[in-house]
């Protein structure tokens, strides 16, 4: 583990962790647009080698898996110990699927070793982007590429911005964080994310903007419902520590704005990237 990632390792153990553990269900279905472009576009093999960074509780692995079949083998790879002991539960009797608690900014992968990486918003977050895709590019066989799926602009992503806006008028601002730092939106900047996957080695970096829509079957309230757990209105509420009676209004403001695209689903902005290895 490096230790320049012990912050988010801690972040994503101790705190976030067992949050999206919780969540898991409506997480992996309110997120499933993202990581079906994401395989779209990564058009894996049967019988491919596949490297899933940031896997979370296994859903992104457990898909690529079933991709590449019983001859291929998907190794997903996650810094949170929390999560990684629910993925590795969700993987148990399936023998083309291993996961592995690894900061893949410095992990020893075996060197050449798969045909594709992938990740569903698992490689924003890294405190040294370049070491960290050097090392990843180092896995990868020549030929092989890489895919995987970041927020886009900061406007364009509504499902952080009304929360963030709805907590701060209720209980005011909270510490103000850098949008470039590791995080969701780190990687919102193409061209600079493109000029990075250059620098550790990759070719042919290209990415693309595309607008989406997420939903829940239980519309704007269940996604308020969610909204008060993960995302920026939830780390306003713990920083406060809101009383019962403010949440409530939190939760039916958010419900009330979400309202606005119930039919049509909450709009995103994503990036989606690749890149290959000569």
């Amino acid at each position: 583990m490096s230790d320049a990632n012990q912050d988010q390792e801690e972040f994503w153990t101790s705190n976030a962790g067992s949050t999206w553990v919780t969540y898991e269900a409506p997480l992996d279905a309110f997120l499933a647009p993202v990581l079906d472009r994401v395989l779209a576009m990564a058009e894996l093999k049967a019988g491919q080698f596949v490297l899933d960074i940031g896997c979370g509780t296994g859903e992104s692995a457990l898909q690529a898996a079933k991709e590449v079949g019983p001859q291929g083998h998907v190794l997903g790879a996650d810094i949170s110990s929390t999560m990684v002991t629910r993925a590795q539960q969700r993987a148990r009797g399936l023998p083309n699927v291993d996961i592995k608690r690894a900061d893949a900014a410095d992990y020893p992968f075996e060197a050449a070793h798969f045909d594709h990486v992938i990740s569903r918003f698992g490689v924003m977050f890294f405190a040294q982007s370049d070491v960290a895709f050097t090392n990843i590019h180092r896995a990868i066989n020549p030929g092989g590429k890489v895919t995987f799926a970041t927020w886009g602009h900061i406007p364009g992503n509504p499902w952080f911005t009304l929360p963030a806006a709805i907590a701060k008028a209720e209980l005011g601002a909270p510490p103000k964080s850098d949008p470039d730092a590791p995080g969701p939106f780190a990687f919102r900047d193409i061209d600079k994310t493109c000029a990075m996957l250059e620098r550790a080695g990759f070719h042919s970096a290209t990415a693309v903007a595309e607008d989406m829509q997420f939903s829940l079957p239980g519309g704007a309230k269940e996604i308020a419902a969610l909204s008060m757990h993960v995302g920026p209105a939830a780390g306003t509420i713990k920083h406060f520590n809101a009383d019962p009676s403010a949440q409530a209004r939190i939760e039916a403001a958010m419900a009330e704005a979400f309202e606005e695209f119930d039919g049509s689903g909450i709009p995103a902005q994503i990036n989606f990237y690749t890149a290959f290895k000569s």
